[in-house]
């Protein structure tokens, strides 16, 4: 199984990266990652996503996933209000299908939970996903994650209703 590792954006990421995000506007992970919030892929040269990239501050609150020495996606947390109030929410993302349902999102997830709660006082962790993504909801579950909410039908994607599910993970829980 090819190694999974979490790190801070790199210059060398930003080709990979701008090709998933704005150089394929139809890349399939888009219908996945809560397809019925993506409008139409806006509009980015490389050139000006770079430049924008490079003058960010690093983020400890975003890093790549990699996989195979290439940056394969992305993980995200923020904190839900009050800010620092111990309720952090991740995101995770793989943009390329070639390294979906083989355990990279998992192994992905663990990290980032664990990294979370090693690096903030977040009290619970919570993910939303949505139904239609039941790859997403099994790495959850498998990581420890326990659905605390689910509303019915909330999400409409291609004319079918799909329910909107929340998971969460207290720290007294973790194991890592």
């Amino acid at each position: 199984m090819t190694e999974v590792v979490l790190r801070s954006q790199a210059p060398a990421d930003l080709p990979e990266l701008w090709r998933w995000l704005y150089g394929t506007p139809d890349a399939e992970w888009r219908q996945w990652d809560g397809p019925y919030f993506h409008g139409a892929v806006p509009a980015s040269s490389y050139s000006d996503y770079a430049a924008k990239a490079i003058s960010r501050p690093p983020n400890p609150n975003m890093q790549v996933i990699e996989i195979g020495g290439l940056a394969r996606g992305m993980v995200t947390r923020s904190w839900e209000d009050p800010q620092e109030g111990g309720w952090l929410e991740l995101g995770i993302v793989i943009y390329d299908p070639a390294f979906w349902s083989g355990g990279h999102g998992t192994r992905a997830l663990r990290l980032w939970t664990d990294l979370s709660f090693a690096e903030t006082r977040a009290h619970v962790i919570t993910l939303t996903t949505w139904s239609g993504n039941a790859r997403m909801v099994a790495a959850a579950r498998k990581v420890g994650y326990r659905e605390c909410a689910r509303v019915r039908e909330a999400r409409l994607w291609q004319g079918v209703r799909y329910d909107s599910v929340k998971l969460d993970l207290l720290r007294s829980e973790w194991l890592g």
